[in-house]
């Protein structure tokens, strides 16, 4: 299930859509049609955990792409959101976690060519996200040089504490897409 937060128009909320065929199905509508009580934000779907993920798949499932008159948006009339418009914690991420990073940073940054030892680990504030689209601001009064990556980005969707390698994708909600900026 592709999950997406869209605008219907700029006057509406930010609301909860699975895309199905080029339509954006709105999934607090369609739980109404159903009797299925759906969340209109993405961090309330998170929270219902797994049980929600797999009760909507059926629901949508059930309608054989002919969904109920109002409960859908063509995908190419609705504003996409970052997924998840506002998160709650920082986002944390891995830098040079592979050779060819490594190599490319050493040459344009002047830092070290070797691979290092232990993980680089940053973070970026909740702040921080913007949605598919949306102006990138840049300072050039701070840096003239922005770097990006696409990252893979792993959304945790359970508490989770010194967790083994064995449990770890148990408490992944999901995947999604990042276009990671720095200065």
């Amino acid at each position: 299930m592709i999950l997406v937060t869209y605008r219907a128009t700029v006057e509406h909320e930010a609301r909860l859509g699975a895309v199905v065929d080029a339509q954006v199905v709105d999934l607090a509508e369609i739980g109404e049609v159903t009797g299925l009580n759906l969340p209109s934000t993405m961090l309330e779907f998170i929270d219902l955990g797994p049980s929600a993920v797999a009760a909507a798949t059926e629901m949508l499932n059930s309608f054989e792409g002919n969904f109920p008159v109002g409960a859908t948006l063509p995908l190419d009339n609705v504003k996409l959101l970052a997924p998840i418009p506002r998160p709650r914690k920082n986002i944390f991420g891995i830098g040079l976690n592979y050779t060819e990073h490594v190599a490319e940073s050493a040459k344009s940054l002047d830092t070290s060519p070797d691979l290092p030892k232990q993980p680089v680990i940053f973070s970026k504030p909740p702040t921080c996200v913007i949605g598919p689209g949306d102006p990138i601001v840049h300072n050039p009064n701070i840096t003239q040089q922005l770097d990006w990556e696409a990252e893979l980005g792993s959304v945790i969707g359970t508490k989770a504490k010194q967790v083994t390698r064995e449990d770890a994708l148990r408490h992944i909600f999901g995947y999604t897409i990042i276009l990671d900026m720095s200065a």
